[in-house]
């Protein structure tokens, strides 16, 4: 079976599974495997989303049952697990749509959340609205990627191809990570 195939048999699955562990660069690919048009796209952000508020409410219980004792071992960080709290008692509704979307805080947020103990009534469908609208940006942006750069890649041999959009996707990802981590320690 070519690569292809495996995309369109397993894809939406590997999208669940891969946006539970690590969510841009996944929904990113997933835009621009849409665009190839190996997937559908309301599809693909139905697998990031589902995945992304799985990974969420994952970490949400377990900052909800083992907060404190988590928290602890991000001591170094302490300053900004401080304000995060003060955000989260000050405006829990946006914090808890926007935690996907702050950079550093994608793993530590919903834990934050969790240790708070904002009940899991509130969380669950605001988790599920941040979800869907995650999933729909990142998406949209694979897709658009794919849409940008799909006619210089037309000619290359498929596996180049295939290739040559991971490399592109993970180098962007990585170089906005970095610029954004430079800009906040800057701020510091």
């Amino acid at each position: 079976m070519d690569i292809n195939g495996l995309i369109e048999q397993y894809g939406y699955a590997a999208l669940v599974i891969g946006s539970v562990a690590e969510g841009e660069t996944i929904t990113l690919l997933g835009g621009v495997i849409a665009h190839q048009g190996l997937l559908r796209f309301p599809l693909v952000v139905a697998a990031v989303a589902l995945g992304g508020m799985i990974g969420d409410q994952l970490l949400y219980f377990l900052g909800l049952r083992f907060g404190p004792t988590l928290l602890q071992r991000f001591s170094k960080h302490r300053k900004k697990i401080r304000r995060a709290q003060r955000l989260i008692q000050r405006h829990p509704y946006l914090f808890v749509i926007g935690t996907r979307f702050m950079y550093g805080f994608r793993i530590i947020g919903p834990i934050l959340i969790g240790a708070s103990r904002l009940p899991p009534k509130i969380f669950l469908p605001l988790n599920i609205l941040g979800a869907i609208a995650w999933a729909l940006i990142f998406t949209t942006l694979g897709y658009l990627g794919g849409e940008v750069i799909g006619p210089w890649l037309h000619n290359l041999d498929q596996h180049v191809k295939h290739w040559a959009w991971l490399i592109l996707v993970v180098g962007a990802v990585i170089a906005v990570r970095i610029w954004l981590k430079r800009r906040d320690d800057k701020r510091e």
